[in-house]
């Protein structure tokens, strides 16, 4: 008699490991999903939006450097100047890019952990 509920014991432990297993195994699925849906949307979304801001930027440089062009008179040094200010910008990025690394991960890392749990 013992021994046959100390069986039934083990197969109902056993059915509810692989019922607990199967579970665990689709929520993480799920969470994986999330966590990848969400990834993909913010990177689509910067994506998007920076290729809108570049296109901007590329006009309005285009436009600076026409003008500049006509006030110095001569063409080329309007877009010699915008292209040195771009040039002094991406080396001043070079110099600072830890101090912007810390608050990329900082929010990146808020935004991960926090709102997928």
């Amino acid at each position: 008699m013992a021994f046959e509920t100390l069986k039934k014991d083990l197969v109902d432990l056993d059915s509810d490991m692989r019922s607990y297993i199967e579970t665990n195994k689709a929520y993480y699925k799920l969470k994986v999903f999330k966590i990848l849906i969400g990834s993909i949307t913010t990177i689509t979304h910067s994506l998007l939006i920076g290729a809108i801001v570049f296109l901007a930027i590329f006009m309005i440089s285009l436009g600076v450097s026409m003008l500049i062009s006509e006030a110095i008179g001569n063409l080329y040094s309007g877009f010699l100047i915008v292209g040195a200010f771009y040039l002094v910008v991406a080396i001043v990025c070079y110099i600072f890019r830890s101090r912007l690394n810390r608050p990329l991960i900082k929010k990146f890392s808020k935004h991960y952990f926090d709102s997928y749990e």
